[in-house]
């Protein structure tokens, strides 16, 4: 601009502050739509933050499906939904949000839930229906729990992905639905295709953008912006204002933030421990005795689940010495004390060195002390020997070393 021209080229003069304008434009649309799918929740973790700006820039660029991990409770349902507004806002879809648990679908069910069925296509089927893939027409569909789907629902889907086309059960014509999926699983999908249990053609389908959602417990920094965003939820759902006095609210956070809060259930752990303390507050003002209270029940809770979570190694590992019947009739008492001898068991040179360790105290007062005899009595009690507890060491050290490593 003003500038002379030369043979084959010519000079402009560029305004750069105008393309810094631009840019800045565009850097603000994108903290509005990080915003939008934090639903205004000012979360201070840099790993979550950084999540977030990652799937706003694919999903407002991308209509290709989704997959959302994490464990129960992480946000997934939550997550899907602000995915839909965001495509919903741009323009991307005109449709319905559709969702649906896959846990729940079973059988001729399944099928007909999710692709709709004709008249007379099974018992029960009085009328035509058209299934959830087409109520999700232009819009989105989000499948939790895509782990659980059956195999033959699975086929079906992904030819439905791919060809925006799929038969009703019981009919021979095809139906169309341009939908955007979701899906949710807090399951290991690589681990169920290598089982039988997930095409392995559907996972790739899906997995082209995968997102993994951290747990409460690994967000500590953002419980207290989302202890507000729940006291503006309730305030909403209740119609009077919610609300801790400050000395209540600090013992909350303090207890919330802190390692003795494990947050199993994540979010809904969070939620359900707010709404009882509001429903239980004089006049819906939170005092320290409903703090204290609460924490005590969610400790109990925590405890309780405790002994019914995840198996440890060391149960894994006693399940496939004794068996599963076996393993399942036995006291929590007798399964305790057998993963400890067998552990001790493991990690002992000899049947005798194990004897000697796990008899230290009673031995002293026996003339002649026979570790070994007694310890193969025991193991006899639950059909183990020696041998196949040592050679399922190296099995052992494997899988906890994987666990170990996992994320």
């Amino acid at each position: 601009r003003g500038g002379t021209d030369h043979p084959g080229y010519a000079i402009i003069d560029l305004d750069l502050a105008r393309y810094d304008r631009i840019a800045s434009r565009f850097e603000q649309q994108r903290r509005e739509r990080s915003g939008l799918l934090k639903a205004g929740i000012p979360t201070r973790n840099k790993a979550f933050n950084a999540l977030i700006a990652q799937i706003e820039r694919v999903a407002s660029a991308s209509r290709a499906p989704l997959l959302l991990t994490g464990p129960t409770g992480a946000g997934k349902t939550h997550l899907a939904r602000r995915i839909y507004a965001l495509k919903k806002q741009l323009g991307q879809i005109s449709g319905p949000f559709v969702e649906v648990n896959c846990a729940t679908l079973r059988g001729d069910q399944a099928m007909s839930t999710l692709f709709g069925h004709r008249r007379g296509a099974f018992t029960g089927a009085v009328a035509d229906r058209d299934g959830l893939l087409v109520g999700a027409n232009n819009g989105v569909l989000f499948l939790d729990e895509i782990g659980e789907l059956g195999t033959d629902e699975q086929a079906m889907l992904l030819s439905a992905i791919e060809d925006k086309r799929f038969l009703p059960l019981g009919s021979e014509r095809s139906v169309e639905s341009d939908f955007q999926l979701i899906a949710g699983t807090n399951r290991d999908l690589a681990e169920r295709v290598g089982r039988g249990r997930f095409r392995e053609d559907l996972l790739a389908r899906i997995n082209l953008w995968h997102f993994n959602l951290p747990a409460l417990a690994d967000r500590r920094e953002d419980i207290a912006p989302n202890l507000d965003f729940e006291l503006d939820r309730l305030t909403r759902q209740m119609g009077r204002r919610v609300t801790f006095n400050s000395e209540a609210h600090k013992r909350f956070l303090r207890f919330a933030t802190s390692h003795q809060a494990e947050w199993r259930n994540n979010f809904r752990d969070l939620s359900a421990a707010i709404t009882r303390m509001a429903t239980l507050a004089p006049n819906s003002r939170i005092r320290v005795t409903e703090v204290e209270e609460e924490v005590g029940r969610l400790q109990q809770m925590w405890s309780s689940m405790s002994l019914k979570s995840r198996p440890t190694v060391e149960e894994q590992l006693l399940r496939e010495l004794i068996g599963e019947p076996t393993f399942e009739r036995l006291d929590l008492f007798d399964r305790l004390q057998l993963a400890l001898v067998v552990d001790v068991c493991r990690r002992s040179t000899s049947l005798s060195a194990a004897g000697r360790t796990l008899f230290a105290q009673s031995r002293l007062k026996k003339r002649s002390a026979n570790d070994a005899d007694r310890l193969r009595k025991y193991l006899t009690r639950f059909g183990l020997s020696w041998s196949a507890i040592t050679s399922s060491s190296s099995l052992a050290r494997h899988t906890m070393t994987t666990e170990v490593g996992s994320p």
